[in-house]
């Protein structure tokens, strides 16, 4: 089996966060599948645990204070309770102002769609102000199931609400960022669908407490420079986002 990973990459540390997620990965060997969503993040952001200040900020939203203090892969946001599941992102990036959840997609937008389901825990008035809008997603998706085919709206949802008690509990304002990729192997209909309710999707929640910002991995690995490019080629070169 190839090298899971980079050679820029602290793989001890990469391990240890995903031994403490539940998804479990690396363990099951769904990390090296070459279609891996969760081995382009993990290589992607794990290069930077050790050098966070180094981490390129994402295109959008271009207003962000930078450069980033902390950076992690596997992080989990819990919600305000205790038992029950917790959300998982890919990374999470912390600025002085700012947590930053980061959810990356590869392939999964263009597999079969799934209906959205989302529990009656998340009803719970707990989300505090400026969620109006990511409540009424959550409302819209249990009475339209398929609201969304290619964005996991459901998922987006529960991530919206972990973000905001994380950065309520440490003081910072909280940050959604969809980092997806566009594999040349799609279909073009495909993509400019899956384009099309990301912007649909990011309407419906503008102006939320939890801010929703998206992306293509292209365009955030167009913008490594310097020392963190060799680092933008390796990615390009294994993973082709």
């Amino acid at each position: 089996m190839a090298n899971l990973f980079l050679p820029d990459v602290p793989e001890p540390l990469v391990r240890a966060a995903f031994a403490r997620s539940p998804g479990s990965e690396i363990a099951t060997g769904k990390f090296a599948s070459p279609d891996s969503s969760a081995a382009l993040a993990a290589n992607a952001f794990g290069s930077f645990l050790e050098r966070p200040d180094q981490l390129p900020p994402f295109p959008p939203p271009a207003d962000l204070d930078w450069p980033a203090t902390r950076v992690d892969v596997e992080r989990q946001m819990r919600f305000p309770w205790s038992g029950g599941r917790h959300p998982w992102l890919d990374a999470g990036v912390e600025t002085p102002r700012h947590l930053i959840g980061v959810e990356s997609k590869r392939f999964e937008p263009f597999r079969d769609a799934k209906p959205a389901q989302l529990s009656d825990a998340y009803d719970r008035d707990v989300w505090g102000e400026g969620m109006q809008s990511w409540t009424q997603l959550c409302d819209d998706l249990r009475a339209s199931p398929y609201l969304f085919r290619r964005v996991d709206a459901a998922q987006l949802v529960k991530h919206a609400f972990g973000l905001v008690t994380e950065a309520r509990r440490i003081g910072k304002a909280p940050v959604l960022l969809y980092l997806y990729a566009e594999p040349a192997r799609v279909p073009a209909g495909a993509l400019a669908q899956h384009r099309d309710e990301v912007a649909r999707l990011s309407a419906m929640v503008t102006g939320a407490a939890v801010r929703f910002a998206a992306c293509t991995w292209s365009e955030w690995l167009a913008t490594f420079t310097g020392p963190t490019a060799a680092h933008a080629r390796r990615l390009i070169g294994r993973f082709q986002p």
